[in-house]
């Protein structure tokens, strides 16, 4: 991968995935967020543009190859971003479950990426934000969990509610939640209520 073709290849990412910024961008406004981590992250360099700091941790040899190119990035970055200070950008090309050494982070960011709000939620200062889906069922584990208070819920298209939340996490016929077979399988339950992105305070 050259580096000439990094901005494109993170570009064509986004266009597969689909662009991330808009749901970024409405975290941070409404909590005031100024710096995440975001285990697994593969190339998705999108909440850099809406928030300062952001360290980036992927053990997957695209994403390490990818951030080798780190100023060609920053340069993206720097015209790109909605907020005046330059950006600071961290890549660790490890397991995001290994030791990161790192200072307390205001919002931890799971996308698709196994249960990282389990592991990571000691870098994650009290008073911070988990963003997380259900994918692989962390927004579950994350919802049982006496670590973290459920705040709110994001739509599809990006809007935050805090209203009514006793309506998630609820399985048909009040049936009670398997945690232990969320985590053996690595997949959410069929609620009868989901949302595309939940949210959870660190208590």
């Amino acid at each position: 991968m050259k580096s000439k073709n990094i901005i494109e290849e993170f570009q064509e990412y986004r266009d597969r995935t689909g662009n991330r910024k808009e749901l970024y961008r409405a975290v941070a406004k409404r909590y005031d967020l100024r710096s995440a981590l975001y285990p697994g992250s593969h190339i998705d360099i999108a909440p850099s543009l809406v928030i300062p700091k952001v360290i980036y941790v992927d053990n997957f040899k695209g994403a390490i190859s990818f951030f080798k190119s780190m100023e060609v990035l920053k340069e993206y970055i720097n015209e790109n971003k909605e907020y005046e200070e330059p950006c600071d950008i961290v890549f660790k090309g490890q397991d995001y479950t290994r030791e990161l050494n790192i200072e307390p982070v205001d919002l931890i960011i799971s996308q698709y990426a196994g249960f990282v709000g389990q592991a990571t939620k000691k870098y994650l200062r009290t008073g911070g934000i988990l963003l997380c889906n259900d994918s692989h069922g962390d927004a579950t584990l994350s919802r049982f969990d006496n670590d973290f208070e459920f705040v709110g819920v994001i739509g599809k298209n990006n809007r935050i509610t805090d209203s009514n939340l006793v309506e998630y996490f609820v399985m048909p016929k009040n049936k009670d939640v398997e945690l232990a077979e969320v985590k053996e399988k690595m997949k959410g339950p069929k609620y009868k209520l989901t949302a595309e992105n939940y949210l959870f305070r660190k208590k």
